[in-house]
């Protein structure tokens, strides 16, 4: 009697556990675009730092995933034309970087990695 109803209980709970897994962590962290989670679950598939044992909850996830990133594509589209929180702390740091290395970014053009190397080279002279 107990075999019968455990059984479908932890299933239930394993396919309740993984449904849109990826999806749900994409669209609370920082990626933005469209159907995130199910790009996330196809990176991690092609990754070779995935483990053997990840592979297959991956794919069970995939399709849950996949349904829910259709579900969101409203939120998505809204969402698409806003900066992240991600791009404004992005943007704040390397501004901050630049004044503290004392480089007046708005008049300054980036220096590339030949002008770096060239300046290098001409200091040791």
């Amino acid at each position: 009697m107990k075999k019968f109803v455990l059984a479908p209980l932890i299933t239930g709970c394993a396919f309740l556990a993984t449904s849109g897994c990826s999806s749900v962590m994409t669209h609370t962290g920082g990626d933005t675009g469209y159907y995130s989670g199910t790009r996330s679950d196809v990176e991690m598939m092609k990754s070779d730092d995935t483990s053997w044992a990840m592979t297959p909850l991956l794919l069970l996830d995939l399709p849950f995933s996949a349904v829910l990133d259709t579900v969101l594509l409203p939120y998505d589209y809204f969402r698409s034309g806003t900066v992240t929180a991600r791009d404004r702390i992005k943007a704040s740091e390397e501004r901050n970087l630049a004044l503290s290395n004392g480089v007046d970014i708005d008049h300054v053009p980036p220096m590339s990695a030949t002008t770096h190397s060239q300046k290098s080279s001409a200091h040791k002279k």
